[in-house]
C-alpha cells in the first residue's frame, strides 16, 4: 500500500444536515485541495436549503474531548472555526487550542443565519472576542459580523478600514471583511495592519448561496495547511470560492448550495470532453467529410455545463483543414483554441444552456435543401443587417449573427446560415447538444451532399 503524508486541516464548527455549510462543506473543501481533513462537533442543527429550524449544543466536555483525541494522535498543519453554540464551547476551543500552541488558524465567526436566527450569544461573541481571536491568524466576518465585533457601522470603504483597525486590537493578526452583501461588486477587504488589500470581483450570482462564507474560511485554512502566506491564501481561495459559487447546486427547495468540488468536476469534465471530441473527429476523418469544409475551414466547439466564456469551450486551434476529401487538424483541441466558434458556442447557450456544441460547414443551396429534407430546423441572418459596432469587432460578427437568428426564430435550432456578405463566405452552423448528436447531423448532411464538379 502506498502511504503519502499530507497535510492536515481541522474544522471544529457546526453540522449542517442540509449539507451545504459547516463540517460537511469544510471537509468537501479540505478535500478539494487535497488536504486531510478532521473535524470537531462543536454544534448541531437541523436545518435545510430554507433555513435553520433549531440548534443543539454538545456539552463542552464533549467537544475538549474530541479535541483531545486528536491533538494526542498528532498536530494539525491549520485549524478553522466556524460555528461553535455558546460561550462554554467557544471558551474550551480557545483554551485547548491555546495549550496546544496552534499556529494557523482562521476563524469564522458564526454569529447568524443568514435568515436572521441567532447562533452564537452576546456571551459568546463576546469569550470569542477575548479569548479566541488573539490566537488567530485570520478572522472572516460578513459586514453585519464586522459590524459586532468591531462596534463600527460600516457604511463606505473607510468604515470598513476603521472597523477592521478595531478587531486587530483584539489580538487577532489579520481581518478578512467579506463584501458578499455589499450592494454592487462583492469586494472583499483584507488587512493586517499595513497596506488594506482589496479583492474586487464580479458577482457570480444574482441570488444568495449557501455555505459561501463556511467554505471560504476552509479554503483559507486549507491553504495555510499547504505552506501559504495569509495574504496569499487568502487571494487564492478568493479564486476557489467563485468557481464553487459558479457549481452551485440545488439540493432542495430553497436557496442553491455552494459546490466546493465544482472544481474537480469541472477537470473532469474536461477530461470526458477531450476525450469525447477526439473519437468524434476520428469517426468524421474515417468518413472523409472534406467536401463541406469551406474555403475559411472548419471548427468544431463544444462547451462546458454553464460555460460563459472562450476558456470554456473546446475547440481546435488552427481549425480543421480540407486535403481533397480528407480533413486534417494541426494541433489537438483545446480550452479557449479559438475564439470564432467559441463565440456561436456561447450565443447558443445564452438562448439554451443544453445546445452546447457547434461545427461549421460550407454552404450553398444544395446543403440548404438538403437541411430541409432532412427536417431541421433552421434559422438564418442577413450580414447586411448587421451594425456597426459589430463590424468593427474583430470576431463579434457570428455572435451577433447566432444570436440575431435564435432570436428570430425563438429558439435554438439544428441550423443557422446565412448567404455570405462583402468579403464573407456563406456559411452553415450545425448546432446540438452534445458531440455524438453533432456529428450525426453532420454525417446525415455528408451522406446526401454531392457537390457539382
Amino acid at each position: 500500500m502506498n502511504r503519502s503524508n499530507r497535510a492536515t486541516a481541522l474544522t471544529i464548527a457546526g453540522s449542517d444536515s442540509s449539507g451545504g455549510a459547516g463540517i460537511q462543506a469544510d471537509l468537501k473543501t479540505f478535500a478539494a485541495h487535497r488536504v486531510t481533513g478532521q473535524s470537531v462537533i462543536a454544534s448541531i442543527t437541523a436545518q435545510n436549503t430554507r433555513g435553520v429550524l433549531s440548534t443543539f449544543h454538545p456539552p463542552s466536555g464533549v467537544v475538549a474531548d474530541q479535541l483531545e483525541a486528536l491533538f494526542a494522535d498528532g498536530q494539525p498543519d491549520a485549524v478553522k472555526t466556524g460555528m461553535l453554540g455558546n460561550a462554554e464551547n467557544v471558551q474550551t476551543v480557545a483554551r485547548l487550542l491555546k495549550r496546544r500552541r496552534v499556529r494557523r488558524l482562521v476563524v469564522d465567526p458564526v454569529i447568524r443565519s443568514s435568515g436572521g436566527k441567532t447562533l452564537l450569544s452576546a456571551a459568546g461573541v463576546r469569550t470569542l472576542m477575548e479569548s479566541l481571536l488573539p490566537l488567530a491568524t485570520l478572522v472572516t466576518p460578513n459586514l453585519k459580523e464586522a459590524e459586532i465585533l468591531s462596534g463600527v457601522r460600516i457604511k463606505t470603504p473607510k468604515d470598513r478600514l476603521k472597523a477592521a483597525r478595531a478587531i486587530l486590537k483584539t489580538g487577532v493578526a489579520s481581518v478578512l471583511i467579506k463584501g458578499g452583501h455589499l450592494r454592487g461588486r462583492p469586494e472583499d477587504f483584507y488587512f493586517d495592519g499595513g497596506r488594506p488589500l482589496v479583492l474586487d470581483g464580479p458577482r457570480l450570482t444574482g441570488e444568495d448561496v449557501h455555505g459561501t462564507g463556511c467554505v471560504l474560511a476552509a479554503a483559507i485554512a486549507a491553504q495555510l495547511a499547504l505552506g501559504e502566506d495569509p495574504p496569499t491564501a487568502v487571494c487564492l481561495a478568493k479564486k476557489f470560492i467563485g468557481v464553487a459559487i459558479r457549481g452551485a447546486i440545488r439540493s432542495g427547495a430553497g436557496v442553491a448550495c455552494v459546490e466546493p468540488l465544482a472544481g474537480l468536476y469541472r477537470e473532469e469534465e474536461k477530461s470526458g470532453l477531450i476525450r469525447r471530441l477526439s473519437g468524434a473527429m476520428e469517426i468524421l476523418k474515417e468518413a472523409k467529410i472534406g467536401r463541406l469544409v469551406p474555403e475559411v475551414q472548419s471548427n468544431i466547439g463544444i462547451g462546458l455545463e454553464g460555460a460563459t466564456g472562450h476558456d470554456d469551450v473546446l475547440a481546435f486551434p488552427g481549425r480543421i483543414n480540407r486535403l481533397g476529401d480528407d480533413i486534417v487538424t494541426f494541433a489537438p483541441a483545446a480550452f479557449g483554441g479559438s475564439r470564432h466558434v467559441a463565440n456561436v458556442v456561447l450565443a447558443a447557450m445564452r438562448h439554451d444552456p443544453a445546445m452546447r456544441a457547434v461545427m461549421n460547414i460550407r454552404c450553398d443551396s444544395e446543403l440548404i435543401a438538403i437541411c430541409r429534407r432532412l427536417k431541421f430546423s433552421m434559422a438564418s441572418f442577413d450580414r447586411a443587417e448587421e451594425p456597426v459596432r459589430v463590424k468593427v469587432k474583430e470576431g463579434s460578427s457570428l455572435e451577433w449573427g447566432t444570436d440575431t437568428a435564435i432570436g428570430r426564430f425563438g429558439r435554438v435550432p439544428d441550423i443557422v446560415y446565412d448567404l455570405g456578405g462583402m468579403g464573407k463566405e456563406e456559411m452553415i452552423r450545425v448546432i446540438a447538444p452534445d458531440i455524438e448528436m453533432l456529428v450525426e447531423k453532420v454525417l446525415k448532411i455528408h451522406r446526401l451532399y454531392r457537390p457539382a464538379g
